[in-house]
């Protein structure tokens, strides 16, 4: 019996690993970004995603229940890595400034840039069966300008995007995980273009 429910999750770590998205998928543009500036704030998380657990859900079993790899770690928070990773795509469109830049920008009498908020809602690897699994990532995301009476909404948008693990394991995981940012950033630059 034991072994029948040890056979249920998926292939462990036996020592600690440490993980990151890698570098970028996609090619930079070359020459500067040309389009209006954009702040983006940290991502906000909160709950048991502010932590540098890699999580998984055995949805097969209990959905609702996140579990952490036990030697599996992000090598910084999922909205820090997520955060960087928008930094990246966006900026090939447009500049990407931190708070303190856009205040320093306003301070010298420019226009206050847009602000992009983004809230990570899901982060996970989801287990459909013991051997086939996705990652999942699902985020808020408000677009505010910025007024003299504070700021006001522009748009407003959820996404979710999933991508097939290639190996039911903490790695397989976070190759899921990495695609699955890389296409939301993709579909979050359309998103803005748009706007």
């Amino acid at each position: 019996m034991a072994v029948a429910g040890c056979q249920s999750l998926p292939d462990k770590p036996t020592e600690q690993t440490m993980y990151d998205f890698g570098p970028a998928t996609t090619t930079p543009v070359s020459g500067a970004a040309t389009g209006l500036p954009l702040q983006l704030p940290d991502v906000q998380v909160t709950g048991i995603l502010e932590t540098s657990a890699l999580l998984y859900r055995l949805a097969y079993e209990d959905v609702n229940r996140l579990r952490p790899y036990a030697f599996a770690r992000w090598s910084a928070e999922p909205g820090e890595l997520l955060r960087q990773r928008l930094r990246d795509v966006l900026g090939r469109d447009r500049p990407v400034l931190d708070s303190a830049a856009s205040a320093a920008l306003t301070r010298r009498g420019a226009t206050p840039p847009p602000v992009l908020r983004v809230e990570l809602e899901e982060f996970s690897q989801v287990f459909d069966s013991p051997t086939a699994s996705r990652g999942v990532v699902r985020v808020r995301c408000t677009l505010l300008e910025s007024t003299g009476g504070g700021e006001r909404l522009v748009a407003q948008r959820s996404f979710q995007v999933e991508r097939p693990a290639p190996t039911p394991d903490a790695a397989g995981g976070v190759r899921a995980m990495a695609a699955a940012s890389d296409a939301l950033a993709q579909e979050l630059a359309a998103w803005l273009r748009g706007r």
